[in-house]
């Protein structure tokens, strides 16, 4: 089994996927084959994916029973000891919100006072 899930990416290589996959929901492509053609699929999904992003799982006969790749993620697989886990970016730090300016708008005043 293969799944391969785009996002924002070209709708040309949508159309290529479908030559061996069936799209079950928009950017979601399942199939099963053979890992040969799964690897070629995945090249071209690198190659062609433009702006967007990908990600490809797969069965594969680990300790999980599957395997996945990413390409363009913030989030990266990582072997943490037999086991493939999701590294996700630590977040920045937090941002101050901006601060309003002074006063009221014209709109606020005249709501609450009832000028024109």
């Amino acid at each position: 089994m293969t799944v391969i899930v785009l996002t924002n990416c070209p709708a040309a290589l949508r159309g290529f996927l479908t030559r061996w996959l069936l799209e079950i929901s928009p950017g979601v492509f399942l199939g099963g084959p053979s890992a040969r053609i799964r690897q070629v699929l995945w090249e071209e999904v690198k190659t062609y994916s433009g702006q967007g992003r990908a990600l490809l799982a797969y069965s594969d006969a680990s300790e999980q029973g599957y395997a996945f790749e990413t390409n363009d993620h913030k989030w990266h697989p990582v072997d943490h000891e037999g086991l493939t886990l999701i590294r996700r970016p630590k977040d920045g730090p937090a941002r101050t919100a901006a601060v309003p300016a002074k006063g009221w708008s014209k709109a606020a005043k005249r709501r609450r006072f009832g000028g024109r």
